[in-house]
């Protein structure tokens, strides 16, 4: 009788081990960035949508107009001149802060992988921007700045990077590379840590000389990680904001309004929160057309590795 039991129990399928649901377990987890995301992204998004359409100062509720800050703001040459401004800088920006970050990428993969190096070129990227801001501030300052101090030392007349309408935008723009070139040079060197080493030696056996190497082979595959760096730095520099600030206020002359410097006027200095509200939307979907475009043109969802 026992045998037959036991013979019965050997024979029956084991049973499965239920599944364990972790559902509630991530949903715990994820809590606190829902709740951060709905609170600092999401609520302010809508409701600045709701305020691009309403006539608000703080002294008055809201006050639906609705398109009025939008035909307002097309008729604005302020807003235009503001946005041609920043289209200038960002341009600066992005221009050379790509190539010089593209050089030193490619140097710190040629020549040396050293931490060290990586931390120094990182180094400019921990300062904050204001602090950056002051600095440069007092060196190219017209009368007492150490660069000045340079040019003339050297024969050149000083020259007022600060308070020139033609110098101020550059000076603006490449204070702003010096600070971020070095942390979109190690995004590159990332990208360029994925290309097989085997490329450039099947390459170099063909007799390709570094530009070749560099035209036909880096270039190429390091495509998907440029479009993203290009995507990230223009969506940064769309918002410059606190350099300008503390440099030059957006002079002179409005040579150097940008436009966010234009919506924190608008808003917090003449509390005209409804059309600094449209202000605001319209730069949004300037950067998510600049975004999809460039993801689209750069087909930067695409790897030549695959």
């Amino acid at each position: 009788m026992s045998t037959a039991t036991t013979s019965t129990r050997s024979s029956a399928p084991p049973r499965r081990r239920r599944k364990k649901d972790d559902t509630k377990l991530a949903l715990l987890f994820i809590a606190p960035a829902t709740v951060g995301l709905l609170a600092f992204l999401v609520w302010p998004l809508l409701t600045g949508l709701y305020y691009s359409f309403t006539e608000y100062t703080t002294l008055t509720p809201p006050e639906w107009v609705g398109l009025a800050n939008y035909q307002a703001m097309f008729a604005d040459p302020v807003f235009w001149n503001s946005l041609k401004v920043t289209v200038l800088y960002v341009a600066i920006n992005i221009g050379v802060q790509t190539v010089v970050a593209l050089v030193i990428a490619v140097l710190m993969q040629r020549l040396t992988q050293s931490t060290v190096l990586r931390s120094l070129v990182l180094a400019p990227y921990l300062v904050s921007n204001v602090v950056a801001a002051i600095v440069f501030l007092w060196i190219l300052d017209t009368q007492l700045g150490i660069f000045n101090v340079f040019l003339q030392w050297i024969g050149f007349d000083p020259v007022a990077f600060w308070a020139s309408e033609t110098w101020v935008i550059p000076t603006i723009a490449l204070v702003n590379v010096w600070r971020h070139v070095g942390y979109t040079a190690l995004l590159l060197f990332a990208g360029l840590q994925a290309i097989p080493g085997h490329l450039y030696e099947a390459a170099r056996t063909d007799g390709a000389g570094e530009i070749r190497l560099f035209t036909r082979i880096t270039l190429p595959l390091l495509r998907p990680i440029l479009a993203l760096v290009l995507i990230m730095t223009i969506i940064g520099s769309f918002q410059v904001f606190d350099t300008v600030s503390v440099t030059t206020q957006g002079g002179p002359a409005d040579a150097s309004r940008v436009l966010q410097m234009y919506i924190y006027q608008n808003a917090f200095a003449e509390y005209q929160f409804g059309y600094a509200s449209a202000l605001s939307v319209a730069l949004l979907v300037i950067l998510m057309v600049i975004t999809f475009a460039q993801y689209w043109a750069s087909n930067a969802g695409k790897s030549d590795l695959d």
